[in-house]
């Protein structure tokens, strides 16, 4: 038993540290937005939905009582994500302030307090914390297919660009140590969607290695519907949200590029 609980510390401790990581991604985008004042080109939306995951994990983890490294690495994930959302709302045009509102109303207000009140007055807690387990691990799911997108782009436009390898293998690692910690405290609402994380992890990976030397192929090449016209145009890619994104579950996802 002792031994047990001490492989649940240790990968608790390495999937809070990979999450950890994960999650400071996107700083230096946010310094970008600092220095230019303007947050036009890049959209909430990673934001918010990482928030909302956090939320939901935290929600989960108090009425499961021992899973406490699912308490510390989201809790760490409301403070980065409000961060900065707070950061893109405080310079970002007013169009897309109204947006960002709309999204917390939906995700974070409606969204968790439907969650809340649909389980929270279940009177048996063990039919309880079943029922929100399936949201999560759903929530999780879908957040982790996400990463098809930027699959299909590097595949199309034969780059890698869109696609940093150092972020793949740390989604690839905290799937690895967060499938652990589930399986350790059989929980399989924490283990399996990270099966599916590793997965597209490892996918990622081996198209960075295929893709790396070839040559870049600029978007007007790999579509002529998105030949820029006289005007400049702003293309932005939030397909990388699924890479944590389930990291509400995991610390995951935030990431995304300005092209």
């Amino acid at each position: 038993m002792a031994l047990h609980l001490s492989w649940v510390f240790i990968f608790g401790i390495l999937g809070n540290a990979v999450s950890f990581m994960v999650s400071l991604a996107p700083l230096p985008a946010f310094y970008q937005i600092y220095k230019k004042k303007t947050s036009e080109g890049f959209q909430s939306i990673p934001y918010v939905v990482s928030l909302f995951s956090a939320m939901l994990w935290i929600y989960y983890a108090l009425l499961k009582k021992d899973a406490m490294f699912l308490i510390t690495i989201n809790t760490f994930c409301i403070f980065i994500q409000t961060f900065y959302i707070v950061t893109y709302f405080y310079y970002g045009p007013k169009k897309e302030k109204i947006v960002t509102v709309k999204l917390m109303l939906l995700f974070n207000v409606f969204g968790f307090g439907l969650v809340f009140l649909s389980t929270f007055f279940l009177p048996n807690p063990s039919i309880r914390l079943m029922v929100l387990g399936y949201i999560c691990m759903a929530f999780s799911l879908a957040v982790f297919v996400a990463p098809l997108a930027i699959v299909r782009k590097v595949i199309k436009t034969k780059s890698v660009e869109f696609m940093p390898f150092t972020l793949s293998v740390f989604l690839t690692l905290g799937a690895v140590m967060w499938f652990f910690y589930g399986l350790l405290l059989k929980d399989m609402n924490i283990a399996v969607p990270n099966v599916l994380g590793f997965v597209f992890g490892i996918l990622q990976m081996i198209l960075y290695a295929f893709y790396k030397n070839h040559p870049k192929k600029t978007v007007e090449e790999s579509d002529p519907k998105l030949q820029l016209s006289d005007h400049p145009m702003v293309v932005v890619d939030v397909a990388k949200l699924g890479s944590d994104g389930g990291k509400g579950n995991n610390g995951r996802d935030d990431a995304f590029n300005k092209v």
